[in-house]
Protein backbone atom coordinates (compact mmCIF):
# COMPACT_ATOMS: atom_id res chain seq x y z
CA UNK A 1 0.00 0.00 0.00
CA UNK A 2 1.31 3.29 -0.97
CA UNK A 3 -0.17 6.93 -1.06
CA UNK A 4 -0.56 9.76 -4.18
CA UNK A 5 1.07 12.86 -2.56
CA UNK A 6 -0.13 14.65 -5.63
CA UNK A 7 -2.67 16.93 -4.54
CA UNK A 8 -4.27 18.27 -7.20
CA UNK A 9 -5.96 14.79 -6.95
CA UNK A 10 -7.32 14.84 -3.97
CA UNK A 11 -10.52 13.84 -3.60
CA UNK A 12 -11.79 15.91 -0.42
CA UNK A 13 -13.06 19.55 -0.05
CA UNK A 14 -13.46 21.55 2.82
CA UNK A 15 -15.52 19.87 5.49
CA UNK A 16 -19.08 21.49 5.57
CA UNK A 17 -20.82 19.46 8.14
CA UNK A 18 -19.51 18.16 11.44
CA UNK A 19 -20.74 14.37 10.87
CA UNK A 20 -20.97 12.55 7.32
CA UNK A 21 -23.28 8.94 7.58
CA UNK A 22 -22.28 7.21 5.00
CA UNK A 23 -24.32 3.70 4.38
CA UNK A 24 -24.47 1.30 0.77
CA UNK A 25 -27.96 0.05 0.27
CA UNK A 26 -27.88 -2.81 -2.04
CA UNK A 27 -32.14 -3.96 -2.42
CA UNK A 28 -33.11 -2.18 0.95
CA UNK A 29 -36.27 -0.91 0.26
CA UNK A 30 -37.72 -2.14 3.22
CA UNK A 31 -35.12 -0.84 5.35
CA UNK A 32 -34.48 2.52 4.12
CA UNK A 33 -37.33 4.72 5.77
CA UNK A 34 -36.93 2.95 9.29
CA UNK A 35 -32.87 3.63 9.12
CA UNK A 36 -33.42 7.44 8.31
CA UNK A 37 -35.73 8.02 10.86
CA UNK A 38 -33.70 5.76 13.48
CA UNK A 39 -30.47 8.13 12.72
CA UNK A 40 -32.25 10.85 12.46
CA UNK A 41 -33.83 10.30 16.01
CA UNK A 42 -30.25 9.26 17.65
CA UNK A 43 -28.91 12.61 16.02
CA UNK A 44 -31.28 15.23 16.42
CA UNK A 45 -30.99 15.89 19.83
CA UNK A 46 -27.01 16.20 19.22
CA UNK A 47 -25.57 19.87 19.08
CA UNK A 48 -24.04 19.30 15.47
CA UNK A 49 -24.49 19.76 11.85
CA UNK A 50 -25.10 16.36 10.11
CA UNK A 51 -25.70 15.06 6.62
CA UNK A 52 -27.13 11.18 5.92
CA UNK A 53 -25.46 9.91 2.50
CA UNK A 54 -27.21 6.66 1.24
CA UNK A 55 -25.42 5.16 -1.58
CA UNK A 56 -27.78 2.74 -3.90
CA UNK A 57 -24.97 0.24 -5.11
CA UNK A 58 -27.02 -0.73 -8.10
CA UNK A 59 -30.57 -1.73 -6.91
CA UNK A 60 -32.95 -3.55 -8.56
CA UNK A 61 -36.03 -2.52 -6.19
CA UNK A 62 -37.43 0.41 -4.93
CA UNK A 63 -33.92 1.51 -2.88
CA UNK A 64 -33.76 4.46 -4.96
CA UNK A 65 -37.13 6.21 -5.24
CA UNK A 66 -37.52 5.45 -1.04
CA UNK A 67 -34.01 6.99 -0.79
CA UNK A 68 -34.81 10.16 -2.97
CA UNK A 69 -38.57 10.63 -1.58
CA UNK A 70 -36.20 10.91 1.92
CA UNK A 71 -34.32 13.62 0.32
CA UNK A 72 -37.04 15.80 -0.59
CA UNK A 73 -38.58 15.95 2.43
CA UNK A 74 -34.97 16.22 4.41
CA UNK A 75 -32.08 18.39 3.46
CA UNK A 76 -30.28 16.45 5.71
CA UNK A 77 -30.30 13.09 3.45
CA UNK A 78 -28.35 12.62 0.11
CA UNK A 79 -28.75 9.47 -2.05
CA UNK A 80 -25.92 8.67 -4.52
CA UNK A 81 -26.78 6.06 -7.42
CA UNK A 82 -24.30 3.96 -8.77
CA UNK A 83 -24.55 2.76 -12.71
CA UNK A 84 -25.08 -0.89 -11.76
CA UNK A 85 -23.88 -2.87 -8.28
CA UNK A 86 -20.48 -2.56 -7.54
CA UNK A 87 -19.91 -3.92 -4.42
CA UNK A 88 -20.09 -3.05 -0.78
CA UNK A 89 -16.69 -1.69 -0.34
CA UNK A 90 -16.69 0.49 -3.43
CA UNK A 91 -20.14 1.77 -2.29
CA UNK A 92 -18.93 2.38 0.70
CA UNK A 93 -16.16 4.20 -1.01
CA UNK A 94 -18.35 6.65 -3.14
CA UNK A 95 -19.81 7.79 -0.38
CA UNK A 96 -16.71 8.81 1.27
CA UNK A 97 -15.62 10.61 -1.55
CA UNK A 98 -18.98 12.57 -1.34
CA UNK A 99 -18.70 13.09 2.42
CA UNK A 100 -17.98 16.61 3.30
CA UNK A 101 -18.04 15.83 7.60
CA UNK A 102 -15.42 16.83 9.78
CA UNK A 103 -15.92 12.89 10.61
CA UNK A 104 -17.44 10.07 8.85
CA UNK A 105 -19.33 7.10 10.37
CA UNK A 106 -19.85 4.22 8.03
CA UNK A 107 -22.61 1.35 8.40
CA UNK A 108 -24.84 -1.01 6.92
CA UNK A 109 -28.23 -0.32 5.70
CA UNK A 110 -30.07 -3.42 6.91
CA UNK A 111 -29.83 -2.03 10.68
CA UNK A 112 -27.75 -4.69 11.58
CA UNK A 113 -25.56 -1.67 12.95
CA UNK A 114 -28.16 -0.07 15.32
CA UNK A 115 -27.87 3.92 14.69
CA UNK A 116 -28.66 4.16 18.58
CA UNK A 117 -24.85 3.51 18.68
CA UNK A 118 -23.90 6.15 16.47
CA UNK A 119 -24.07 9.17 19.08
CA UNK A 120 -21.73 7.39 21.35
CA UNK A 121 -19.43 6.71 18.36
CA UNK A 122 -19.68 10.34 17.60
CA UNK A 123 -18.30 11.70 21.47
CA UNK A 124 -15.77 9.50 21.15
CA UNK A 125 -14.79 11.62 18.48
CA UNK A 126 -15.31 14.82 20.15
CA UNK A 127 -13.10 13.09 22.86
CA UNK A 128 -10.23 13.35 20.52
CA UNK A 129 -9.97 10.03 18.69
CA UNK A 130 -9.37 9.95 15.41
CA UNK A 131 -10.84 6.68 14.94
CA UNK A 132 -13.55 5.02 16.96
CA UNK A 133 -14.15 1.29 15.65
CA UNK A 134 -16.89 -1.11 16.97
CA UNK A 135 -16.41 -4.82 17.67
CA UNK A 136 -19.39 -7.20 17.81
CA UNK A 137 -20.19 -8.42 21.39
CA UNK A 138 -22.46 -11.27 19.89
CA UNK A 139 -20.43 -13.15 17.67
CA UNK A 140 -21.99 -16.43 19.12
CA UNK A 141 -25.21 -15.25 17.65
CA UNK A 142 -23.85 -16.38 14.04
CA UNK A 143 -23.61 -19.70 12.93
CA UNK A 144 -20.53 -22.32 13.72
CA UNK A 145 -19.38 -22.69 10.66
CA UNK A 146 -19.58 -18.23 9.99
CA UNK A 147 -18.08 -17.89 13.20
CA UNK A 148 -14.70 -20.14 12.82
CA UNK A 149 -14.32 -19.01 8.91
CA UNK A 150 -14.38 -15.16 10.09
CA UNK A 151 -12.19 -16.27 12.76
CA UNK A 152 -9.78 -17.90 10.82
CA UNK A 153 -10.06 -15.22 7.91
CA UNK A 154 -8.73 -12.22 10.76
CA UNK A 155 -6.04 -14.93 12.09
CA UNK A 156 -4.94 -15.50 8.18
CA UNK A 157 -5.31 -11.92 7.48
CA UNK A 158 -3.09 -10.68 10.17
CA UNK A 159 -0.18 -13.50 9.64
CA UNK A 160 0.02 -12.90 5.96
CA UNK A 161 -0.29 -8.48 5.60
CA UNK A 162 1.33 -8.12 9.01
CA UNK A 163 -2.22 -5.54 9.17
CA UNK A 164 -3.83 -6.71 12.90
CA UNK A 165 -7.45 -7.30 12.36
CA UNK A 166 -9.39 -8.35 15.13
CA UNK A 167 -12.16 -10.91 15.47
CA UNK A 168 -15.89 -8.92 15.18
CA UNK A 169 -14.24 -6.40 13.47
CA UNK A 170 -16.96 -4.26 10.77
CA UNK A 171 -17.45 -1.66 8.67
CA UNK A 172 -19.25 0.50 11.69
CA UNK A 173 -16.83 3.17 12.38
CA UNK A 174 -16.39 6.41 12.89
CA UNK A 175 -13.23 8.49 10.69
CA UNK A 176 -12.32 11.60 11.40
CA UNK A 177 -11.25 14.12 8.51
CA UNK A 178 -7.83 13.37 8.74
CA UNK A 179 -7.54 9.60 8.42
CA UNK A 180 -10.22 10.13 5.66
CA UNK A 181 -8.42 12.28 3.38
CA UNK A 182 -5.46 9.60 3.72
CA UNK A 183 -7.34 6.79 3.43
CA UNK A 184 -9.01 8.28 0.10
CA UNK A 185 -5.38 8.63 -1.05
CA UNK A 186 -4.40 4.88 -0.62
CA UNK A 187 -3.56 2.93 -3.75
CA UNK A 188 -4.63 -0.99 -4.16
CA UNK A 189 -6.38 -1.06 -0.39
CA UNK A 190 -10.17 -0.41 -1.41
CA UNK A 191 -10.98 -4.15 -1.89
CA UNK A 192 -10.82 -4.19 2.21
CA UNK A 193 -11.44 -0.85 3.65
CA UNK A 194 -11.32 -2.33 7.44
CA UNK A 195 -7.65 -3.11 6.76
CA UNK A 196 -6.86 -0.07 5.03
CA UNK A 197 -7.89 1.68 8.13
CA UNK A 198 -5.91 -0.22 10.30
CA UNK A 199 -2.36 -0.27 8.11
CA UNK A 200 -3.07 3.63 9.01
CA UNK A 201 -2.28 3.46 12.27
CA UNK A 202 -3.92 6.12 13.66
CA UNK A 203 -5.13 6.05 17.34
CA UNK A 204 -7.95 5.33 18.16
CA UNK A 205 -10.96 3.34 20.55
CA UNK A 206 -13.11 0.65 20.03
CA UNK A 207 -16.94 0.17 21.07
CA UNK A 208 -18.88 -2.93 21.70
CA UNK A 209 -22.24 -3.35 20.40
CA UNK A 210 -24.57 -6.32 19.72
CA UNK A 211 -26.05 -6.12 16.47
CA UNK A 212 -29.46 -6.20 15.47
CA UNK A 213 -31.64 -8.77 13.55
CA UNK A 214 -32.05 -8.04 10.12
CA UNK A 215 -34.85 -5.24 9.40
CA UNK A 216 -36.16 -6.75 6.65
CA UNK A 217 -34.65 -9.07 3.11
CA UNK A 218 -32.05 -11.18 3.76
CA UNK A 219 -27.87 -11.07 3.65
CA UNK A 220 -26.42 -10.37 0.67
CA UNK A 221 -23.32 -12.32 1.30
CA UNK A 222 -23.02 -15.79 0.14
CA UNK A 223 -20.05 -18.39 0.85
CA UNK A 224 -18.84 -17.58 -2.62
CA UNK A 225 -18.70 -14.10 -2.26
CA UNK A 226 -17.68 -14.12 1.51
CA UNK A 227 -14.83 -16.37 -0.09
CA UNK A 228 -13.96 -14.03 -2.94
CA UNK A 229 -14.12 -10.85 -0.53
CA UNK A 230 -11.24 -12.82 1.72
CA UNK A 231 -9.32 -13.52 -1.48
CA UNK A 232 -9.25 -9.60 -2.57
CA UNK A 233 -8.40 -9.13 0.86
CA UNK A 234 -5.24 -10.73 1.43
CA UNK A 235 -4.18 -9.98 -2.14
CA UNK A 236 -4.48 -6.52 -1.70
CA UNK A 237 -2.43 -6.42 1.40
CA UNK A 238 0.21 -9.40 0.87
CA UNK A 239 2.56 -10.49 -1.76
CA UNK A 240 3.37 -13.59 0.78
CA UNK A 241 1.04 -15.97 -1.09
CA UNK A 242 3.56 -15.33 -4.26
CA UNK A 243 6.45 -16.27 -2.02
CA UNK A 244 5.26 -19.70 -1.62
CA UNK A 245 6.25 -20.62 -4.35
CA UNK A 246 10.06 -19.60 -3.25
CA UNK A 247 10.08 -21.17 -0.68
CA UNK A 248 8.28 -24.81 -1.98
CA UNK A 249 11.49 -24.80 -4.75
CA UNK A 250 13.68 -24.20 -2.07
CA UNK A 251 12.16 -27.21 0.20
CA UNK A 252 12.40 -29.54 -2.96
CA UNK A 253 15.86 -28.04 -4.02
CA UNK A 254 16.71 -29.31 -0.41
CA UNK A 255 14.93 -32.64 -0.68
CA UNK A 256 16.84 -33.33 -4.35
CA UNK A 257 19.92 -33.11 -2.45
CA UNK A 258 18.91 -35.13 0.06
CA UNK A 259 18.02 -37.96 -2.49
CA UNK A 260 21.27 -37.36 -3.71
CA UNK A 261 23.21 -37.87 -0.81
CA UNK A 262 21.25 -41.42 -0.54
CA UNK A 263 21.58 -42.11 -3.89
CA UNK A 264 25.72 -41.73 -3.32
CA UNK A 265 25.68 -43.63 0.04
CA UNK A 266 24.19 -46.89 -2.22
CA UNK A 267 26.76 -46.33 -4.46
CA UNK A 268 29.57 -45.74 -2.10
CA UNK A 269 28.59 -49.16 -0.41
CA UNK A 270 28.54 -51.22 -3.20
CA UNK A 271 24.95 -51.51 -3.36
CA UNK A 272 22.49 -51.91 -6.70
CA UNK A 273 20.82 -48.41 -7.17
CA UNK A 274 17.34 -48.33 -7.96
CA UNK A 275 16.33 -46.96 -11.36
CA UNK A 276 14.01 -44.72 -10.17
CA UNK A 277 16.38 -42.69 -7.27
CA UNK A 278 18.64 -40.84 -10.19
CA UNK A 279 15.37 -39.73 -11.99
CA UNK A 280 13.66 -38.61 -8.64
CA UNK A 281 16.88 -36.61 -7.83
CA UNK A 282 16.77 -34.95 -11.30
CA UNK A 283 13.33 -34.00 -11.55
CA UNK A 284 12.77 -32.65 -7.66
CA UNK A 285 15.72 -30.55 -8.29
CA UNK A 286 14.33 -29.23 -11.61
CA UNK A 287 11.17 -28.72 -10.11
CA UNK A 288 12.43 -26.68 -6.91
CA UNK A 289 14.17 -24.75 -9.39
CA UNK A 290 10.98 -23.76 -11.70
CA UNK A 291 8.70 -22.87 -8.45
CA UNK A 292 12.38 -20.20 -7.43
CA UNK A 293 11.63 -19.00 -10.83
CA UNK A 294 7.95 -18.89 -10.94
CA UNK A 295 8.42 -17.21 -7.19
CA UNK A 296 10.85 -14.83 -8.33
CA UNK A 297 8.44 -13.90 -11.36
CA UNK A 298 5.44 -13.76 -8.80
CA UNK A 299 7.26 -11.41 -6.74
CA UNK A 300 8.15 -8.78 -9.89
CA UNK A 301 4.54 -9.40 -10.67
CA UNK A 302 2.97 -8.39 -7.97
CA UNK A 303 4.39 -5.06 -8.36
CA UNK A 304 3.27 -4.86 -11.65
CA UNK A 305 -0.34 -5.82 -10.62
CA UNK A 306 0.37 -2.76 -7.77
CA UNK A 307 1.37 -0.18 -10.38
CA UNK A 308 -1.37 -0.77 -12.44
CA UNK A 309 -4.19 -1.46 -9.95
CA UNK A 310 -6.46 1.43 -10.82
CA UNK A 311 -9.96 1.36 -13.01
CA UNK A 312 -12.14 2.84 -11.69
CA UNK A 313 -13.91 1.54 -8.31
CA UNK A 314 -17.43 3.29 -8.77
CA UNK A 315 -19.17 5.48 -11.39
CA UNK A 316 -22.46 7.58 -9.70
CA UNK A 317 -25.36 7.70 -12.45
CA UNK A 318 -26.91 10.74 -10.38
CA UNK A 319 -27.71 12.18 -7.17
CA UNK A 320 -30.69 13.27 -5.55
CA UNK A 321 -30.15 16.16 -5.19
CA UNK A 322 -29.10 16.72 -8.51
CA UNK A 323 -30.81 14.09 -10.73
CA UNK A 324 -28.73 13.04 -14.07
CA UNK A 325 -25.47 14.66 -13.13
CA UNK A 326 -22.79 12.54 -13.55
CA UNK A 327 -20.59 13.76 -11.02
CA UNK A 328 -17.64 11.35 -10.03
CA UNK A 329 -16.11 8.46 -11.05
CA UNK A 330 -13.30 6.89 -9.00
CA UNK A 331 -10.44 5.30 -9.31
CA UNK A 332 -8.52 3.06 -6.77
CA UNK A 333 -6.81 5.97 -4.56
CA UNK A 334 -4.48 6.75 -7.22
CA UNK A 335 -5.83 7.64 -10.58
CA UNK A 336 -8.57 10.10 -10.41
CA UNK A 337 -7.12 12.10 -13.10
CA UNK A 338 -7.95 8.89 -15.44
CA UNK A 339 -11.39 8.52 -14.47
CA UNK A 340 -12.06 12.29 -15.74
CA UNK A 341 -12.37 13.43 -12.71
CA UNK A 342 -12.14 17.48 -12.29
CA UNK A 343 -12.29 18.30 -8.41
CA UNK A 344 -12.55 21.60 -8.80
CA UNK A 345 -15.49 21.97 -10.70
CA UNK A 346 -17.22 20.00 -7.88
CA UNK A 347 -19.20 22.19 -5.24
Amino acid sequence: PFFDDDRRYWPTSEPKVDVSIVVPAYNEESCIATLVERLTTALHPLDISYEIIVVDDGSTDGTWAAIASFQRSDDCVQGLRLVRNFGHQSALLAGLFYAKGRAVVTMDGDLQHPPETVPEMIAGWQAGHKIVNTRRDDAHSAGGLKRAGSRNFYKAFSWLSGVTVNEGSSDFRLLDREVLERLLQFRGGHDFLRGAVNWLGYPGTTIAFRASTRHAGHSKYNFTRMFRFAADAIVSFSTKPLQLGIWLGIALSLLSFLELGYALKVYLNGESLPGWASIMVVMTFLFGFLFILIGILGAYLSRIHRALQAPPRFIVAETSREPGRNQRDAGAGNALSSAGVDFDAIP
